[in-house]
């Protein structure tokens, strides 16, 4: 377990592999202001944790989460949306408020370790805006998904828009934030959103934590290095991409865990990289 306590969240770390476990305080894990201010915190604490080579986001309970909690938030965002003294102050409050909660998503993003999702139940909102965060994501048969923003007023701020394109395409992207429909485990397998579905939530989380242990038995910063090389290249053109690879492994290649590497092979023993 993880020395930190969370309302919002739970931290298990072991073997290499660290789970973030949604626990709401909100109905079906409700992401409140607890979790907007936990979940940056609890990235960066694992991101810097050397133990940690890859990490698990699921949730507790029957849901993964329900998305945000209007009414958790209301304290907060109610201020800053309502009164006739809306103005500048209010508008650049409700702006850094936006920004603060968008750490939590980017916070996923910018981890230099592997994040996997693994979705049951509902997936709505907010949690969308998460898992699109994630490197890939896994979900049960009775996974439901839905970008469903548009349908309390409010345009997905959060992520989901700017990285969904990239996973589903623009279409889905577009028919999911303009509908605010639901999306079941079948075609979200169809649409690329997970990678697999598996036939309940115990299924998910056993394959889930084995995906996990097989990337954590890997050298840690060859597995870093290809998420950096891939981040990096998103955008760029192949070119750029092939200098920008050649370049890190100029700079990293060299390590005592290519060293083990090629022992084990020659020994035929299985490896145990070091990270170093």
């Amino acid at each position: 377990m993880d020395g930190t306590t969370y309302k919002s969240l739970r931290i298990e770390k072991a073997d290499g592999i660290a789970e973030l476990v949604l626990t709401g305080p909100g109905k079906g894990n409700a992401m409140g202001p607890d979790f907007w201010r936990e979940m940056p915190e609890a990235l960066r604490a694992l991101d810097a944790d050397d133990s940690v080579r890859v990490m698990l986001v699921r949730g507790e309970g029957q849901n993964f989460t329900y998305g945000l909690d209007l009414m958790g938030m209301m304290e907060s965002l109610g201020p800053l949306l309502t009164g006739e003294s809306n103005l500048a102050l209010e508008r650049s409050q409700l702006l850094k408020l936006i920004g603060d909660m968008q750490q939590a998503t980017e916070g996923v993003a910018r981890c230099k370790k592997p994040v996997i999702a693994a979705v049951h139940g509902w997936c709505i909102g907010g949690g969308m805006d998460l898992i699109a965060a994630c490197d890939f994501r896994y979900c049960s048969q009775d996974a439901k998904f839905s970008l469903r923003e548009v349908k309390v007023g409010i345009v997905a701020d959060l992520g989901a828009l700017q990285r969904l394109p990239r996973i589903i395409g623009e279409g889905h992207t577009r028919e999911l934030a303009y509908t605010g429909g639901d999306v079941d485990a079948a075609r979200a397998l169809r649409m690329g959103l997970v990678n697999e579905v598996f036939p309940s939530p115990e299924a998910l989380l056993t394959e889930a934590r084995a995906t996990a242990r097989r990337i954590a038995d890997n050298p840690p910063l060859v597995i870093q290095g290809a998420k950096q090389v891939m981040e990096y290249c998103a955008d760029k053109s192949i070119a750029d991409g092939l200098r920008y690879v050649a370049v890190w492994n100029s700079a990293f290649l060299q390590s005592l865990d290519l060293t083990e590497a090629f022992s084990a092979f020659a020994e035929r023993r299985p490896p145990k990289f070091q990270g170093r």
